[in-house]
């Protein structure tokens, strides 16, 4: 099973060459594909051979690119991820609007707790127990917004009340943006690897958005991006820690498993319950550990 991020910093060549990828620059270094999770170019000067990228392709291998100022811009997804995509697209468009509100509910209401978990490891007791009177007030849907309500009492709880998440040139936000990219990629290769779009979420349906229903999907999890922010104290090492963000060891359905595992099983859970109209088997991220 694949396990390991892979990040090329420097000018490089990628190639292929009978199942690993062949990585020439002032080194030489290959890595069988079998290992591989999520490959970051941060480095805009890296070439890559058709070949690889096809094979990477293949296998549900997710590929980020980065810009000159080394952050996260665009990303390849393979066209086909399972050998039944086009049933479960099928599937995927036909979702019902009651079980998609009822779902929103439920993934709304295990993100604000995972927010409360952290506040109250870090002492934020009282901005804790206003987050559970939001948490006992969502509805299907959440219409009445608690998720936006409660992000900004658990932001300026956190980093303090001066803090927007709409400032781009904090280095804390710019370190969360880097965190949640990485968070949604994965999100997006289950996606597309169990054969459905990720352009048609559940309740994301922005037309300009690639990723609605990994915008959607990724919400419970953000805290542990937030997790390692803190955790780090300096930000300027950010980028090196998010990216081994997939190795988190989490605790989900009674297991100790990668997050990047944890990703698979939750996702898996949503989608049948989506497809059967039956949110009783929805399978949560218990814990974690930073």
């Amino acid at each position: 099973m694949s396990f390991r991020t892979l990040v090329v910093k420097s000018r490089a060549k990628l190639e292929y060459q009978l199942n690993y990828m062949i990585v020439r620059s002032d080194t030489y270094m290959r890595v069988h594909l079998s290992e591989i999770s999520i490959l970051i170019i941060e480095n805009p000067a890296v070439a890559m051979t058709g070949i690889l990228l096809c094979e990477l392709a293949k296998r549900n291998i997710k590929v980020i690119f980065c810009d000159d100022k080394h952050n996260p811009c665009f990303e390849c997804s393979p066209y086909y991820g399972n050998f039944e995509t086009s049933k479960r697209i099928k599937n995927q468009i036909n979702w019902e609007v009651k079980m998609k509100a009822v779902i929103w509910k439920q993934i709304v209401e295990e993100k604000i707790r995972n927010q409360m978990r952290l506040l109250n490891r870090e002492r934020h007791f009282e901005a804790s127990k206003l987050l559970e009177q939001y948490l006992q007030n969502v509805d299907e849907g959440d219409v009445s917004n608690r998720e936006g309500h409660a992000a900004k009492v658990y932001f300026n709880a956190l980093f303090g009340n001066d803090f927007t998440r709409s400032n781009k040139e904090d280095l804390r936000n710019i370190a969360l943006n880097y965190g949640y990219s990485i968070l949604l990629s994965a999100v997006n290769r289950v996606i597309a690897s169990s054969g459905y779009l990720t352009q048609i979420g559940i309740w994301h349906d922005n037309e300009f958005n690639n990723f609605n229903l990994g915008s959607d999907l990724m919400e419970p999890f953000r805290p542990i991006v937030d997790s390692i922010l803190i955790k780090m104290g300096d930000e300027s090492d950010f980028k090196s820690r998010m990216n081994n963000i997939m190795n988190v060891e989490t605790y989900i359905n009674g297991e100790k498993t990668r997050l990047s595992n944890a990703l698979t099983i939750y996702l898996r859970s949503i989608f049948n319950a989506l497809n059967t109209n039956n949110e009783y088997g929805l399978i949560f991220m218990e814990s974690y550990d930073i």
